[in-house]
């Protein structure tokens, strides 16, 4: 920021260090503000949360977050599955590399995302797909020795094996995350 003020430097400054807060108190501020509920503004589902308590706010928190996460990673990625071009948005997940659960630190960082059709994201959450140097979508054998009854399908995901990702404009994917996703594939294998 060799222009900005030392006022925004500060409040980027902050936002960096704790992303998850911000994000939450943006959002509580714009919901007061246009006198919608949280939840609305968010744009998070409602239908399995509890009606109300402790347990509701920290499930509404998380939400709120992964929902900030969804819309950032849809939209650098021009709300297109990175491997399948797919622009059904309701088919479309914000797939994390480094797992929600497992990397505190990278759960906002857009460069801990890939867009990824419901498909693809499964068969990477599941370490049955992985992203390796150059940006080439890999396969395990495991998918390859699926049974008879779902072989279009698998030739469909298969068709994907060796290409190359499409790679957002500004907010690549950070190749050491992939590298480490790729590494506990290739262990799984």
């Amino acid at each position: 920021m060799p222009h900005g003020a030392k006022g925004e430097q500060e409040v980027w400054q902050e936002f960096a260090r704790n992303q998850e807060a911000l994000v939450l108190e943006s959002q509580q501020i714009l919901a007061r503000r246009t006198n919608k509920p949280l939840e609305l503004v968010a744009e998070i589902e409602t239908f399995d949360l509890p009606k109300e308590g402790r347990e509701r706010e920290a499930l509404v928190r998380v939400r709120v977050n992964q929902s900030f996460f969804r819309r950032r990673i849809l939209s650098a990625y021009n709300f297109r599955c990175c491997v399948s071009g797919l622009s059904v948005q309701s088919l479309l997940v914000a797939s994390h590399i480094a797992p929600w659960a497992e990397d505190k630190a990278n759960r906002l960082n857009p460069r801990n995302g890939l867009c990824l059709n419901a498909l693809h994201d499964r068969a990477f959450d599941r370490k049955l797909m992985w992203i390796e140097d150059g940006f080439v979508v890999r396969f395990s054998e495991k998918i390859r020795n699926a049974s008879r009854d779902a072989r279009e399908i698998v030739d469909w995901l298969l068709s994907f094996e060796g290409k190359a990702l499409r790679l957002p404009k500004r907010i690549a994917p950070d190749p050491v995350l992939l590298d480490e996703h790729a590494q506990k594939c290739r262990a799984c294998a």
